[in-house]
């Protein structure tokens, strides 16, 4: 996605180029018709490169979906034109309530302007701006929750683009121990939770790599699959822990199994515990003023109230390492009844979270 400045004008200078059939535009001839623009106003040009890039993004489905074609001539070279002689990036119209509807997108985007992880919206909202000719509001009436010294977020737009893409990654990732390890990652998908983003994808083995199909296929339904020492398995990275990453020149091993809609249902957070393989009853009883509150902003989307007169929901989840910091975030106002054996690993460490806080009396004898 260019990001470049002057963006607008060049697209539509292309976009007139496109759709005069009375004259042929090779690649040369847009650049030398576009950079004429851009001196006159700004006195700076753009490469050929920049060209392509700039026809890329028209022609995609995403944003104009532009009917751009190439057709030969003269020997060995080629000119651009719309393939429908009516197309215009400026044919949209929109009505009086889709307009409506627009702006209120627009002014909701704009609350993200300025945060770090959200630089790559900076083209998105020129674009639906420009295009639509929709301005937003002036008055600051929504805002986001962000931490600003999270680190990693500067990497969101780069991944997100490696992702849509295609590109596998060699990533240099530090463990909260601080050990430093570079792995190649396919990325598959990005999420946040708890103010955090994760980068998911097929990491390949540390002993080398697995490309078959069919150990593809196995890592994906949740098998580690081993072959001569290697395996390839899914995994999640926080954005915060990536120290840098480049591109990676292998093939792309494609997800064609993996809907990330039902990859997380059964768990909170992002970590899909293996111990665990499937959902299962978790009973949660809460103290009489914690409980509406549970109620109105549910801990998963299973959340069902199991008994109303003793305060008790119910979940069906995969118990993991989010769900128990979730939990231990209620303190005393919550008891875990079910499944037995997740309420005994609470009591060992409520056990030993007491004998941290217990005071020692020591006998003294005052004479």
């Amino acid at each position: 996605m260019p990001t470049n400045k002057n963006a607008q004008l060049r697209y539509r200078i292309l976009d007139r180029c496109f759709s005069d059939f009375h004259r042929t535009y090779s690649i040369e001839d847009l650049l030398d018709t576009v950079n004429e623009s851009l001196m006159d106003l700004y006195g700076s040009q753009v490469s050929i490169r920049q060209i392509r890039e700039d026809i890329k993004y028209m022609r995609d489905r995403v944003t104009y979906n532009a009917p751009i074609e190439t057709y030969p001539f003269d020997g060995r070279k080629s000119y651009y034109r719309y393939s429908d002689p009516s197309f215009s990036i400026f044919n949209n119209e929109l009505t009086a309530e889709e307009i409506k509807s627009l702006r209120s997108t627009i002014d909701i985007l704009n609350r993200f302007r300025g945060v770090p992880s959200n630089a790559w919206l900076e083209d998105v909202i020129s674009n639906l701006e420009f295009r639509f000719g929709v301005k937003p509001n002036t008055e600051n009436i929504v805002s986001f929750d962000h931490n600003d010294l999270l680190k990693g977020t500067e990497f969101l737009g780069e991944l997100i683009e490696s992702a849509l893409n295609h590109q596998p990654l060699n990533l240099l990732y530090r463990t909260f121990a601080g050990n430093e390890r570079t792995v190649i990652l396919h990325p598959y998908h990005i999420k946040q939770f708890n103010n955090r983003w994760f980068l998911i994808g097929l990491q390949e083995g540390s002993h080398g790599n697995l490309r078959d199909s069919e150990s593809h296929q196995a890592c994906l339904n949740g098998r580690v699959v081993k072959k001569e020492g290697k395996a390839n398995y899914i995994t999640n990275k926080a954005l915060d822990r990536i120290v840098k990453f480049s591109r990676a020149n292998v093939p792309f091993i494609p997800n064609t199994d993996i809907d990330f809609n039902e990859y997380f249902k059964d768990i909170v957070g992002v970590t899909l515990p293996e111990d665990h393989p499937v959902a299962e009853e978790v009973l949660l009883k809460f103290d009489e003023a914690r409980f509406p509150y549970v109620v109105n902003k549910p801990i998963h989307p299973s959340q069902e109230i199991e008994d109303e007169e003793q305060h008790i929901i119910k979940l069906m989840v995969r118990p993991n390492k989010e769900l128990e910091a979730r939990i231990f975030s209620f303190g005393n106002q919550v008891e875990v009844l079910k499944p037995e054996w997740l309420r005994r690993q609470f009591a060992e460490k409520i056990e030993s979270l007491l004998k941290k806080y217990s005071i020692v009396q020591k006998d003294c004898n005052i004479e």
